[in-house]
């Protein structure tokens, strides 16, 4: 589904009623600078515009958004979610392993080799995710020779 608005016509498309902390909530999505958040990081932002809702109506919402194919969830190996709108087309993930941002991108050549493996072990793909972990430009410019920036753990 995409969804580009916080029109109530979208929500009633997906079943939900238009309430008032499901619009605030979307609302939140569509003009936040950063398009991953957590539920605590709507919950800050609502604060911070003096809405009156609690942490567990925004995680309430936002699993109700999820079902309704309106936000995305992402836990990227952790339990610490993240929600993005649901804007249709696939994307991948960057995930700074220092202070956690998160980037998007998206490679058709990429995309090509993923469904080239799945078809030479005869699969069938029906979904697929990406997710690289690296340390960001900004980190990376913070960290001292004393100090590198973090590696990721090695896997066992």
């Amino acid at each position: 589904m995409s969804f580009e608005s916080t029109n109530p016509i979208h929500l009633k498309r997906a079943g939900l009623k238009a309430t008032s902390p499901r619009m605030r909530i979307l609302e939140v999505f569509r003009t936040s600078a950063r398009r991953h958040l957590s539920a605590e990081d709507v919950y800050r932002i609502l604060l911070t515009q003096d809405e009156d809702a609690g942490l567990s109506t925004v995680y309430r919402v936002l699993n109700q958004l999820v079902q309704a194919d309106i936000l995305l969830r992402h836990s990227f190996e952790s339990d610490h979610a993240v929600f993005e709108l649901n804007e249709g087309g696939h994307h991948d993930h960057l995930i700074c392993v220092a202070c956690g941002r998160v980037e998007e991108f998206r490679d058709e050549s990429i995309e090509q080799r993923q469904r080239q493996v799945a078809a030479d072990n005869a699969f069938v793909l029906r979904e697929h995710m990406l997710v690289l972990y690296g340390v960001c430009p900004q980190c990376r410019a913070g960290a001292t020779e004393a100090e590198p920036a973090p590696e990721l753990p090695a896997r066992a």
